[in-house]
């Protein structure tokens, strides 16, 4: 018996970028699209943020 016995196995990506898409219906394919729309949301929120952050650290430094 091995230690790693009771480790799960990793659930794969729900989508990878460059993955073949031949066998997908227009179904799983539209809903692969929403999910890549969430998630660039998600970036695009996240890099306001950090911009937010540093333009208030660089008006702080430029007092």
């Amino acid at each position: 018996m091995s230690l790693f016995d009771n480790e799960q196995p990793k659930k794969p990506a729900a989508h990878e970028i460059g993955a073949d898409l031949s066998l997908l219906s227009v179904e799983e394919l539209g809903a692969r699209v929403e999910l890549l729309k969430s998630e660039i949301l998600r970036l695009e929120a996240e890099m306001e943020r950090k911009a937010a952050g540093r333009r208030a650290a660089d008006s702080l430094f430029r007092s």
